[in-house]
């Protein structure tokens, strides 16, 4: 290569570096405007509050690890903002949402329609089917076989109305999901209701326990008419959770769910944590109906990979 040659060609890297440098900027600057447009408590900021409950949620070594982690860390990097973690039970993790004290809360959490007068919820990152952990090797095929039975729930979960309608039954809540699990393996509880990851992730962590995973058949709609709380007992959707008064963030947040739908990175997730997609991943017919004209529009429809 002659001088000639080199000279001519730096002046045109250059330019070209100019460009892409501009342009790069532009988008930088277009994320970091976007990031700040929503209604955070810090400006860039997503503040996450979450319980120990893995595989859906934990912070390790100031990680947060997990199914609904994994979702809402590849959500932020999308909206060009950055995480902080606060640790707590469920209850907690409502209450700092809904007094505005976190952006948003996630792990698991069932929309519900008293929750969502209280708060915004997203469109559903998965939906969750009826599971159960199950001492001994007992089957419990349908709400029926529950009846006088010990049942127990963690505190503020949904089942906790459910197995309060069941007849007869002694239905007892929990602080803990571990408190839950030792109470099924000593035997002081029949069946524990929790997310179906959980339980399959337990038995997997600790197959000294005594407890096997099952699956309810859902209940019909008479006994749903008979008693409106088994409505619990059937598959439900489950959203990030975030305050009354973040109506953008929500929405972004859930155009970024959707968009991982559609581009296989929720299956690939879902997958991950020991799920099936085809059960995690594929809505109720019933689940539009739920929410059109309550907190979504008149033609709303889950998201699903099926479409």
């Amino acid at each position: 290569m002659n001088s000639n040659e080199i000279s001519s060609y730096p002046p045109l890297k250059r330019g070209v570096a100019a460009i892409l440098g501009f342009g790069l900027g532009m988008l930088a600057a277009t994320v970091v405007a976007q990031a700040e447009d929503f209604e955070t408590l810090k400006p860039g900021v997503l503040q996450v509050a979450i319980e120990p409950y893995m595989p859906y949620t934990a912070l390790k070594e100031d990680k947060l690890v997990g199914l609904d982690s994994d979702i809402i860390d590849a959500v932020a990097k999308k909206l060009g903002l950055k995480i902080e973690t606060t640790v707590t039970d469920f209850p907690g993790m409502l209450a700092a949402v809904q007094s505005q004290r976190a952006d948003i809360t996630i792990g698991g959490i069932a929309w519900s329609d008293a929750r969502q007068k209280a708060g915004l919820f997203t469109d559903p990152p998965y939906y969750s089917p009826p599971a159960m952990a199950v001492h001994g090797s007992t089957s419990y095929p349908d709400v029926k076989s529950l009846e006088g039975k010990a049942l127990g729930t963690v505190t503020g979960y949904v089942w906790a109305k459910s197995i309060a309608e069941v007849p007869k039954a002694n239905a007892r809540t929990y602080p803990t999901a571990d408190s839950v699990f030792e109470d099924l393996s000593s035997g002081r509880l029949d069946v524990g209701f929790l997310d179906p990851l959980l339980i399959i992730y337990q038995q997997q962590q600790r197959p000294d326990m005594k407890f096997q995973v099952a699956y309810l058949n859902a209940p019909t709609a008479e006994q749903v008419a008979a008693h409106p709380d088994y409505k619990y007992f059937q598959p439900y959707m489950t959203g990030f959770y975030l305050p009354k008064q973040a109506p953008k963030l929500t929405k972004a947040v859930s155009d970024q769910i959707d968009a991982m739908y559609k581009d296989g990175s929720l299956a690939a997730l879902v997958t991950k944590w020991g799920g099936d997609p085809k059960q995690f991943l594929v809505p109720s017919p019933d689940m539009a109906a739920q929410r059109r004209g309550v907190d979504r529009s008149q033609t709303w429809s889950p998201p699903s990979i099926a479409d």
